[in-house]
C-alpha cells in the first residue's frame, strides 16, 4: 500500500500499518505525495494507493473505490494564493500540484466562472515549493492543498479564493480530496476484507487518538504539533469512516463536471460500485 505522510493518512492508517486491527491483512507500506500515488496507479504498481479524487476515471478499469479511508468534507478546499490582495489571475502565472489532481480539477471548475479572461500558464511544481514560488514573485499564484491552509500567512501571502467555498456554493456537496482504491483483480472478497480493515483502522485513531502520535510525528517532522492536530481535524471525519451517500454524490458530481469542461475521461455506468 501507498499513501501519504500527512498526519490525515498516518493518524488513519496508524493501527492497520502496525498490525493493530484484527483480521486485517499485514501492510507493506510505501510513502509517497499524491502526485506520485497518482502515477503509480495509473501504471498499476501497488494493490492498495490514496490517490486524488481527479485520477479516478483514468484508473476505474483495474481499481476499485473503497467507500472509506479517503479525505472528504466540509471547508477542506484547496487556496488559490498571491502576493499580493485582489490579483485578477486573467493571463497570469498559477502554480499547481499536478494536472492530475483533484486540486486542479477544483481551481479549473472556479477558474471557468471567476476569471472569464483565462489564466495564462500553467505550472507543476510539489506542493511544498509553490508557497515559497510565490512569495518570491517567480509566479504569479499558488494552487496550495493540506496544511498549507494553516501556514500561508508565514510567508506574507494572501487568500484569493477558496476551492472548496466555490464547490460547496454552486452544489453543496462536501469537497472530494483523496480516495482509497484497490485492485479489483485481489477479487470481492478480499475488496471487502480491505475496506473492513480501513474502517477499523479509522475507528481505533478515534478511540486512541494518542497512540498514532509518534507515527504522526516521524513522518511530519517539519509540522509543528498543533498544525498537525488541525490537518487531522480538518480531513479526518464522518466521510473517511464510510462515504455514505453524500460522499458518493459529491465524487459523482466532481468527476461529471470536469468530464462536462473536458478535464477527465467520462465515467462509465457503475464505476465507482464497490463488490
Amino acid at each position: 500500500m501507498a499513501y501519504s505522510p500527512c498526519p490525515n493518512d498516518t493518524f488513519v492508517f496508524h493501527a492497520w500499518a502496525h498490525g493493530l486491527v484484527p483480521g486485517a491483512p499485514a501492510l507493506d507500506v510505501t510513502f509517497a505525495d499524491i502526485d506520485v500515488t497518482n502515477g503509480m496507479a495509473e501504471r498499476g504498481e501497488l494493490d492498495v494507493l490514496k490517490v486524488s479524487y481527479a485520477v479516478l476515471p483514468h484508473v476505474l478499469d483495474e481499481y476499485a473505490l473503497l467507500p472509506c479511508g479517503g479525505a472528504l468534507g466540509h471547508g477542506v478546499g484547496p487556496l488559490v494564493l498571491t502576493r499580493e490582495p485582489g490579483v485578477d489571475l486573467a493571463g497570469r502565472t498559477v502554480a499547481v500540484p499536478g494536472e492530475r489532481s483533484t486540486a486542479y480539477l477544483l481551481f479549473r471548475l472556479w477558474a471557468a466562472d471567476a476569471v472569464p479572461g483565462g489564466v495564462g500558464e500553467v505550472v507543476v511544481m510539489p506542493f511544498h515549493e509553490i508557497m515559497p514560488a510565490v512569495r518570491d514573485g517567480r509566479v504569479d499564484a499558488g494552487l496550495v492543498i493540506h496544511e498549507a491552509r494553516f501556514t500561508y500567512q508565514r510567508y506574507g501571502l494572501h487568500r484569493l479564493a477558496d476551492m472548496g467555498e466555490h464547490w460547496e456554493a454552486t452544489t453543496g456537496l462536501p469537497i472530494p480530496l483523496g480516495a482509497i482504491i484497490a485492485k479489483r483483480s485481489l477479487g470481492a472478497d478480499t475488496l471487502a476484507l480491505l475496506a473492513a480493515s480501513a474502517r477499523a483502522s479509522v475507528r481505533m485513531a478515534w478511540d486512541d487518538p494518542e497512540a498514532s502520535r509518534p507515527y504522526v510525528r516521524a513522518h511530519a517532522q517539519e509540522m509543528d504539533r498543533a498544525v498537525a492536530d488541525q490537518h487531522i481535524g480538518l480531513y479526518v471525519n464522518e466521510f473517511t469512516a464510510d462515504l455514505g451517500e453524500a460522499g458518493y454524490a459529491a465524487v459523482r458530481g466532481l468527476l461529471t463536471r470536469a468530464a462536462a469542461e473536458g478535464l477527465v475521461p467520462a465515467l462509465k455506468p457503475d464505476a465507482l460500485s464497490f463488490p
